[in-house]
């Protein structure tokens, strides 16, 4: 027999309530090993509880081992970031976003400067209820959609291609730096 939040009735075993399933849960996440150095790390402050009602007091540091893979790391995303190919990218990207950035501002601030400082114009009727400012309103979200639309292109165009070539070689220097590479 099914209850009415889908799960089996009280007579297959199971918890009786969410309360239980959630202390079930968290019993056995306890017993799950993971080798990730954040896992024990918490998520959104300091002097949070650990879990046992005692607040942690500090983050565990890593063992020795990994702070020197950490270090080699970080070395090889410094080399990779100082690249021909990385400052290429960011180059394109940055080609594209600032002069954007820019007329969209421009845009924006000029439709909310002329609505607040010339009502008369923004409410000429341009074509029976429509109005200067509606057309101008619907503009700015056209124009949304258009930037938005030109952003995807030129990304998919000039940049995804040599971004997805770095991620996949800085990925492979990481992995031969720490030892597990190919």
């Amino acid at each position: 027999m099914q209850s009415s939040n889908g799960r089996p009735g009280g007579d297959q075993g199971g918890p009786e309530s969410s309360a239980e399933h959630h202390e079930a849960a968290r019993r056995a996440s306890r017993e799950v090993s993971y080798d990730d150095p954040w896992y024990d790390a918490l998520a959104s402050g300091w002097g949070e509880s650990d879990g046992t009602g005692v607040p942690a007091p500090f983050v565990p540091a890593a063992p020795e081992g990994r702070e020197a893979a950490a270090v080699r790391t970080r070395d090889v995303y410094l080399e990779v970031q100082r690249s021909a190919a990385f400052q290429e990218v960011r180059s394109r990207y940055r080609r594209f976003v600032v002069p954007g950035v820019a007329v969209f501002f421009t845009w924006y601030v000029g439709y909310v400067i002329t609505a607040t400082t010339a009502p008369g114009f923004m409410a000429r009727p341009v074509a029976g209820a429509l109005n200067v400012a509606m057309l101008a309103g619907l503009g700015q979200f056209l124009t949304t959609f258009l930037f938005t639309w030109a952003y995807a292109r030129h990304a998919r165009l000039r940049r995804d291609r040599a971004a997805l070539d770095l991620r996949w070689d800085t990925q492979e220097l990481a992995r031969s730096v720490q030892g597990g590479g190919s």
